[in-house]
């Protein structure tokens, strides 16, 4: 895999928006075992995040 930190642009975001802050929170760890198997796991975890963030907003 190429070396993608620090290029919001190698990750499908915004060019406007730099992927500069950092969060964590405990899984469970066969979630951090499904999630590590995936192809592009920090991609994965944007996604989700922003998936569930986007149908609490239409709420």
């Amino acid at each position: 895999m190429p070396d993608r930190k620090g290029k919001p642009e190698n990750f499908g975001n915004q060019p406007s928006k730099e992927l500069t802050d950092q969060l964590s929170f405990r899984v469970t760890k066969e979630m951090k075992e499904e999630v590590k198997a995936k192809d592009d796991p920090p991609e994965f975890c944007r996604q989700a995040i922003q998936k569930a963030l986007d149908e609490d907003r239409e709420k």
